[in-house]
């Protein structure tokens, strides 16, 4: 359900932009009702809609050195009636800083249903695949692997047997090598630290199956530290990593800094940019389609010319009718 007011000022722009319209679609009978718009969207099916955005962003095959982030993020208020909210899992690439696709769910535990699914959709040859603790999974290594692209995985407590194995490898081993960051600003001090091992033959192998590794293809282990001075005060993490590629210290450092990129270039942006969390669609496929055309619009903004905050695009394109049809036709 969406306010009068919200109607009213979507159909009143569109009957304002009706000759702008028109460089683009007929609209022989003029902008359609609210409610035709709010109807076509709920019954959309997901599943094809959601592949349109995976097809019109280019994969991540013209280079190797891809990172490819996934992780999910809650609509709060596209519930229905008795029902959680919407949970797209959706995934970043790093370097093309484009969302090249999307998996909906309605809670956070079915992310391991839909994140290979998700996988199904992308073109991911050559690239690297982060996902948090929720994703370490061995089906979900071996999806990727499937697809042509190595998985780094964080290993935190809900694996517990392993990260028991992990954790004191890293307190006790004197050899993996290291490699380090510093970065000051604002009174704050934040210093990084990833080791990373190639020696993974002590693990213990599955009970299932002996002598094999628990995960697919594993070559790496890896433990990253922050430790973050502000305030007089200092504070320390650790995280833990499993990767199916030969990472060294530095490129394990890269890419855990490039997944959590997810957060603030995706997550902060669809929330304070794009409203997210304000959406009030609830019924049928109306939430995931939307979610869709979000992440399609903040790929057409991300891929304009411009140095003018995302903030500013959105606005620029809403005045300027060269500017919009530009970033549609990507001709800027």
């Amino acid at each position: 359900m969406i306010s009068s007011r919200s109607r009213a000022g979507a159909i009143g722009w569109g009957n304002r932009k009706i000759a702008f319209l028109r460089r683009l679609l007929p609209f022989d009978a003029g902008i359609p009702a609210h409610d035709t718009l709010t109807d076509a969207m709920n019954a959309l099916p997901g599943d094809p809609f959601a592949e349109c955005l995976a097809a019109r962003v280019s994969g991540p095959r013209d280079r190797d050195d891809e990172i490819v982030a996934i992780d999910g993020k809650t609509s709060r208020r596209a519930h229905g009636v008795g029902k959680p909210p919407l949970h797209p899992v959706s995934a970043r690439a790093a370097r093309q800083r484009l969302v090249p696709g999307q998996e909906a769910c309605e809670e956070k535990e079915n992310e391991i249903i839909a994140i290979p699914r998700l996988l199904e959709r992308l073109e991911l040859r050559g690239a690297l695949v982060t996902i948090d603790a929720m994703g370490c999974q061995h089906g979900i290594a071996g999806a990727i692997l499937d697809a042509g692209a190595d998985y780094l995985l964080a290993l935190e407590a809900n694996r517990k047997s392993l990260h028991d194995e992990v954790r004191p490898f890293f307190d006790q081993a004197a050899g993996p090598e290291r490699f380090e960051t510093t970065d000051a600003d604002h009174g704050r001090l934040e210093t990084r630290r990833a080791w990373v091992s190639h020696e993974v033959g002590w693990l213990r192998p599955d009970r299932a199956e002996p002598g094999v590794h628990r995960f697919p293809g594993l070559v790496t282990l890896g433990m990253v530290e922050a430790e973050i001075e502000e305030k007089g005060r200092t504070r320390s993490t650790r995280r833990y990593f499993l990767s199916s590629a030969p990472l060294t210290a530095r490129q394990l450092l890269h890419a855990t800094r490039a997944h959590w990129g997810i957060e603030n270039r995706l997550h902060w942006v669809m929330d304070v940019v794009f409203h997210d969390d304000l959406m009030r669609l609830r019924t049928g496929n109306g939430p995931a389609n939307m979610a869709v055309i979000r992440h399609a619009a903040l790929n057409i903004f991300k891929q304009i010319d411009d140095s003018a905050s995302m903030k500013v695009r959105r606005k620029t394109a809403a005045w300027d009718d060269k500017y919009l049809f530009a970033a549609i036709t990507k001709t800027i």
